[in-house]
């Protein structure tokens, strides 16, 4: 291709399918590669049903109920922040360890005033069972655990602390609940005006997948994430090597220079390119 071609082609686009904050670092991080980027939610959260067991557990936390916390996402950490300003308390004062799935998460807890003992190197549920101590060595009179998750959330680590000697306490810290795309946005998606949609989670895979189509590729976080998406019909380009803006920033690379060259359509042209013959991973 000549330069001047190369010149009039145009940038590859992607869609991150976040909320303006929690998506600003990755789209500047692609913007800045000199990507098309449009950050709009798919869900967002909304307060438990009932609150009375999210309130109680975060008194719980301060009176020492609890040997461990954890935290599977920054949703469950602002729920338990909520409760805690609802209680009166403060998360800085747990007498607990905490444990966060991610860096992320470890991040918000840590914006709360927590210390955070434990962040797994596999940043999935199964890698917080797998890297959780024993509690007949550190927690042989208290092994309750507070467990504040989503509605939606899969009974891994439940089943898994469970399995390990733990005894496992669910909370609903919120519920899930769906976000529309803007109009112009899911038509531009359906269109195939997009060349890779970023999911952080199976939610928001799901709801990729009925808003916007499975006709796109996508960048996912992580494993579940990915299964997720197989699942809902959508096929995965590329996983992020772990659950940070930079990963996912290089996954979206990968998987943009692994598609054909983008054609020179005119701007506001958003045909579907011709995927049939692509394999899928």
């Amino acid at each position: 291709m000549s330069p001047d071609a190369s010149q009039d082609a145009p940038a590859r686009s992607v869609l991150v399918a976040r909320a303006p904050g929690r998506g600003a670092g990755l789209a500047a991080r692609l913007q800045d590669a000199g990507l098309d980027v449009v950050v709009a939610p798919v869900i967002e959260r909304a307060p438990a049903d009932d609150l009375a067991p999210l309130d109680a557990a975060a008194r719980g936390l301060v009176g020492g109920a609890y040997a461990w916390a954890v935290a599977t996402s920054v949703n469950a950490v602002d729920a338990l922040a909520d409760a805690a300003a609802r209680t009166g308390t403060r998360l800085a004062e747990a007498r607990t360890r905490w444990a966060a799935v991610g860096p992320a998460t470890a991040r918000a807890l840590e914006a709360t005033g927590v210390t955070t003992d434990l962040v797994p190197d596999d940043a999935t549920a199964a890698g917080l069972v797998a890297a959780f101590p024993d509690p007949a060595v550190t927690d042989p009179e208290t092994p309750a655990v507070l467990l504040p998750l989503g509605d939606l959330a899969r009974p891994t680590l439940d089943e898994g602390l469970s399995a390990r000697g733990w005894v496992p306490q669910v909370v609903t810290a919120y519920r899930t609940v769906r976000h529309d795309l803007p109009p112009d946005v899911a038509a531009r998606a359906r269109a195939g005006g997009f060349d890779v949609v970023v999911v952080s989670s199976g939610s928001v895979a799901r709801e990729i997948a009925a808003q916007a189509g499975t006709g796109t590729p996508v960048v996912a976080i992580g494993g579940p994430s990915a299964d997720a998406a197989r699942d809902a019909g959508l096929r995965v380009a590329a996983v992020a090597a772990r659950p940070t803006d930079d990963a996912l920033a290089a996954a979206v690379e990968r998987a943009l220079s692994e598609l054909d060259p983008p054609d020179p359509r005119p701007t506001g042209d958003h045909r579907a390119p011709d995927t049939s013959a692509k394999e899928h991973p």
